[in-house]
């Protein structure tokens, strides 16, 4: 019998990125998928791609941060699947406009916090009820390694810190229904925002910034994953080869939260 055969799986921000090759990691593993994306073109594709594949999968186009729309989506869910057993939040981002606080503003900042944090509460929010009613499982929030140890982008830094707390507590509360909570906090990878932004690039490698990233990377040669490497903690964490954990926070950062050298001026995101 494959890992998750006959669980339902809910996942955040699952049109591209971490949540699409873990939607296709768990939906190969035996789950039923339920992708939720704001983005109705990719969130489809990724949802007709699994079925193609004899998998079940379905496409919510659901905005994340809005109380009403998440619970629509959960009622969706449970009307199609008729259950549901796992939560993966993953959906989230950072602005360019992320500055120190006494600069940014209270759109950036509240915008940050809706995505980040409150996205997370909403899907819980709707969705534990459900998994009480399953008998129990696993919900699994993607924080960041920013969150551990902190960064120039406060609002980010604040949200992601808050996510590991949050986590905390769902273990703690929740425990007592059979409902493992875990997060998981990767380094950079290689998604198409990242490759868009550190690799298709036209920075000269005699430039410092050239030569500082490549520091970086001998530094922490482990730091920069693709998202099936993430995707395969989620697996972990989404099954019961991880009974024995809850209220934990994966550092998938190539030891970077742990063991910090930092480099001056150095690209907090890299």
């Amino acid at each position: 019998m494959k890992k998750l055969s006959n669980k339902v799986m809910l996942l955040t921000g699952a049109g591209a990125g971490i949540a699409r090759a873990t939607a296709k990691i768990c939906a190969s593993a035996g789950a039923a998928v339920a992708i939720l994306d704001i983005n109705v073109q990719s969130g489809k594709a990724v949802a007709d791609q699994i079925s193609s594949n004899g998998n079940k999968a379905l496409f919510i186009e659901t905005d994340v941060t809005k109380d009403e729309s998440v619970k629509s989506a959960v009622a969706y869910i449970i009307k199609e699947f008729g259950r549901l057993d796992i939560i993966f939040n993953c959906a989230g981002g950072s602005s360019t406009e992320d500055h120190p606080v006494h600069k940014m503003s209270l759109e950036v900042w509240h915008k940050t916090i809706n995505l980040n944090l409150l996205h997370p509460f909403l899907t819980c929010r709707h969705g534990i009820p459900h998994i009480i009613k399953s008998g129990g499982g696993s919900i699994i929030n993607v924080t960041s390694h920013l969150g551990l140890i902190g960064s120039v982008k406060p609002a980010y830094a604040a949200t992601k810190g808050g996510i590991v707390s949050f986590t905390k507590t769902l273990a703690a509360q929740y425990s007592e229904y059979g409902i493992r909570a875990n997060a998981i906090a990767p380094g950079t990878v290689r998604t198409e925002r990242n490759i868009n932004r550190y690799e298709n690039n036209t920075v000269s490698k005699d430039s410092h910034a050239y030569k500082e990233r490549e520091a970086f990377k001998k530094l922490y040669p482990f730091a920069t994953g693709e998202p099936e490497d993430i995707a395969n903690i989620a697996l972990f964490l989404a099954s019961d080869d991880s009974k024995m954990l809850t209220g934990t926070t994966i550092a998938a950062d190539g030891g970077r939260s742990n063991y910090l050298k930092v480099l001056a001026n150095h690209d907090d995101q890299y």
